[in-house]
């Protein structure tokens, strides 16, 4: 089976700190290459953005881009499972970019 190449954002809260923030990131980069994904590049995309709307009493977060390839549906499914439960990751979207050549 052939590695699908995807992207992950996530807006993590804006008054996490940068200790926490840091831990948040390895945790969840951790999480995605147990389940067996390879991670191409994990990175902050945008510090302190302004929210299009409020999300859970915070109008600015964090935003945080993993690029990575898996070839299966685990690590996807864990890193969704896990970030609805946590607390500082206020959103999550994750993007197949099959489209593009790898």
């Amino acid at each position: 089976m052939e590695a699908v190449k995807y992207e992950i954002l996530y807006i993590i809260r804006p008054d996490l700190g940068e200790e926490g923030k840091k831990a948040l990131v390895e945790q969840f980069d951790t999480i995605l290459k147990d389940n067996g994904a390879e991670i191409v590049d994990s990175s902050d995309w945008a510090t302190k953005r302004r929210l299009a709307y409020e999300i859970g009493g915070y109008r600015e977060g964090d935003y945080h881009l993993v690029t990575f390839t898996t070839t299966q549906a685990e690590p996807i499914n864990e890193f969704e499972r896990l970030a609805l439960i946590n607390d500082d990751i206020l959103r999550h979207m994750v993007v197949r970019l099959d489209h593009l050549n790898n």
